[in-house]
């Protein structure tokens, strides 16, 4: 791993996929114009709108946005993040895999991960989110990517964050830098993402890159966001605001090794060891 910029992009996603592949490189061309060497898109970068209609079209939207993704990292010659789109499941459910996509600057697929937590909640500002109803979760772990330059990548999306279990896995495969692509929702946002973001970064030690959606979607859905890069310490290094564009710093090994040697908290867990003896 070397120091290295990172970008965590955010964008007022609509539904309409022509426009938001266009928003979507207009920001890497920016990022990519400031040095960044991997971008991160957020979930729904490519279409987000009425749930059924992304079903109706995921095959289409699936396609275009893998197209895109495998073309723009070739062309800005950067490893990127396609946060989160929909890839229809393969049986008669008709269900899709909310799927992140991670893309080489050769512009070939070196990770994928379909989200293993769903957002089935009732808010309080009186929006229902029911993703369980055109979304099948995900059936395996998020993989670690291992690259010589950006270390040891942990993918993951959005409502994964409220999960620690999850990330304690990603640090115990060895990651160096947790991707959180999300599309957090306003009234959830203002009290929980930075936190939980900061949380994830302390208690594993790894940096945080976390793109985001911002602004009215349509008039029930609204966007929080606050794209962050969070350093292993929890300070919050670059943040996007609540416009379109993207929050930068950089990643660097020698912090990394500096707050894992101050705080080697993953050394000290004994938690695992003790569960093991009581399920033996």
């Amino acid at each position: 791993m070397k120091p290295y910029l990172a970008a965590a992009v955010q964008m007022n996603s609509q539904p309409d996929l022509d426009r938001n592949l266009a928003q979507a490189e207009e920001v890497i061309q920016l990022a990519v114009n400031r040095g960044a060497d991997l971008v991160c898109l957020p979930e729904n970068f490519s279409f987000l709108g009425d749930e059924a209609a992304k079903a109706r079209l995921a095959a289409e939207i699936a396609r275009e946005s893998e197209q895109f993704l495998k073309m723009a990292a070739q062309r800005y010659q950067v490893t990127l993040l396609g946060g989160g789109y929909p890839v229809p499941v393969a049986d008669e459910s008709g269900k899709f895999w909310n799927t992140a996509l991670l893309v080489s600057p050769e512009g070939e697929e070196i990770a994928r991960y379909q989200k293993i937590h769903l957002f089935d909640v009732n808010l309080p500002d009186g929006n229902t989110y029911r993703e369980s109803a055109t979304i099948a979760p995900g059936q395996s772990l998020p993989p670690v990517h291992r690259s010589e330059h950006l270390g040891l990548l942990g993918l993951s999306i959005c409502y994964d964050v409220r999960f620690p279990e999850l990330y304690r896995y990603l640090a115990r495969q060895g990651t160096e830098v947790l991707l959180v692509p999300a599309a957090f929702t306003a009234y959830t946002g203002k009290d929980h993402w930075q936190v939980l973001l900061q949380a994830r970064a302390i208690e594993n030690t790894c940096y945080v890159i976390a793109p985001a959606q911002t602004g009215k979607h349509n008039p029930m859905r609204q966007s929080h966001g606050h794209a962050v890069v969070v350093d292993p310490w929890g300070v919050v290094l670059a943040d996007a605001g609540e416009g379109v564009g993207a929050a930068i710093a950089e990643i660097h090994p020698a912090r990394l090794e500096q707050v894992r040697r101050q705080m080697p908290s993953l050394q000290h867990c004994a938690v695992e060891g003790l569960l093991a003896k009581a399920a033996s």
